[in-house]
């Protein structure tokens, strides 16, 4: 069959090898080991001669078909599935970062990717520069000669700032330096930054990917010549996937673009609401008129994501207040779900972080993020108006 241009096919249409079973849906490949034909066939598998499973830490059939789609879906040449998140991003920097490399680095990046850089890989000897997102007329300025990688989300986590990805692929293609950016927020269907620029594509899977809740994941995408780096890092480190954990994630791909487009229909009427909410100080979400990076986000995302943040007027006590008192609404650090999740970052996500560094890159005490879920509307509007007026009073 001809592949489709349009991604909803690709999501659902993109599958393994049929086995002799004539299996309309792919099977687990429950297994940690492949047989060989013979020792000629073992030999070539070995030396990269021809491609094929030799080991579950390898590769996988399930893995191989989750990573066959998101490439199509990202735009990618090839990738590798890791077994959580932050497998992904420590591998995708770890793979290509040596003793007296220089990471440059946004200011806005998830609480764990913060400690990667600033207590892991110095222990390397490997440096870091970080640039604020809503300076990036400084960002050419902090490359210096060893800078090796760029690595960025956007939108970011939990601010939901936005990054133009292609003048930081300028920056990059300039001076020679990888780019290397967190799409987990946005996932494919919002956003492909291969398209923009970008070398490297690193998602944490755990999130939209999956979407509801139920398994760790992660994948790093990127041209073939990037990714056997990784591959060679990876095979000898072990931050393999699961088979199981590889074909959930391929089948919560064929729902991706159907969750997507509620999960942001859901967030644009919540920020709406917020916006006239008695008790909020500001809200922020990438669609809204409002949001200083409107533009940008209009010009590189097909839809505004499914995360709204916004800041309460009390600080940490009102933002406790209004956690304790959520009804309907799940207290958790995850996103992506099908249901809706709120997280207060000042005490969870990034509680690491002193309070100088929360107040650099904006997360202030009172801030509280949505994850928007599948649930009606009304509902999730309803717990959190009751929410803020209580955390209010």
């Amino acid at each position: 069959m001809k592949p489709s241009k349009h991604f909803e096919t690709r999501a659902i249409r993109t599958q393994s090898e049929r086995s002799s079973q004539g299996e309309h849906s792919a099977p687990i490949y429950a297994t940690s080991s492949f047989i060989f034909e013979d020792a000629e066939h073992a030999r070539a598998l070995f030396s990269n001669e021809i491609e094929g499973n030799i080991y579950s830490r390898y590769s996988n059939p399930n893995n191989d078909e989750f990573i066959d789609k998101l490439c199509l879906l990202e735009g990618c040449e090839d990738g590798m599935a890791m077994a959580s998140g932050m497998a992904a991003m420590f591998t995708s920097m770890a793979a290509f970062l040596n003793q007296g490399d220089h990471l440059l680095i946004c200011r806005s990046v998830f609480g764990s990717t913060h400690q990667i850089t600033t207590q892991l890989l110095p222990r390397w000897g490997i440096t870091h520069t970080y640039v604020d997102i809503d300076r990036p007329e400084s960002w050419e300025s902090a490359v210096e000669p060893n800078t090796k990688m760029f690595f960025l989300e956007t939108p970011s986590n939990p601010g939901l700032d936005i990054i133009d990805l292609g003048f930081a692929s300028a920056i990059c293609k300039k001076h020679g330096i990888m780019l290397n950016v967190d799409n987990c927020f946005a996932t494919p269907y919002i956003q492909q930054p291969a398209l923009w620029g970008a070398d490297i594509v690193t998602h944490s899977a755990t999130k939209f990917i999956d979407g509801q809740g139920r398994v760790l994941g992660g994948a790093i995408l990127g041209p073939k010549k990037i990714i056997e780096k990784v591959r060679f890092f990876a095979r000898h480190t072990g931050p393999a996937m699961s088979p199981f954990h590889g074909w959930l994630l391929s089948k919560s791909l064929e729902t991706l673009p159907v969750r997507m487009e509620k999960h942001c229909e859901n967030a644009m009427n919540l920020a709406l609401f917020l916006e006239e909410k008695n008790g909020v100080n500001w809200v922020k979400y990438p669609f809204l008129p409002k949001h200083p990076q409107h533009d940008i986000a209009r010009k590189q995302m097909k839809l505004g994501g499914g995360l709204v943040t916004f800041e309460l007027d009390g600080g940490l006590k009102a933002g406790q207040k209004f956690w304790d008192n959520i009804r309907m609404i799940s207290r958790s650090s995850n996103l992506g779900d099908t249901r809706t999740i709120a997280t207060h970052p000042a005490s969870t996500t990034h509680s690491k972080l002193s309070a100088e560094e929360r107040a650099a890159v904006g997360i202030t005490d009172g801030l509280i993020r949505i994850s928007v879920g599948l649930e009606h509307i009304d509902d999730i509007i309803s717990d959190i108006s009751q929410a803020v007026d209580q955390a209010d009073g």
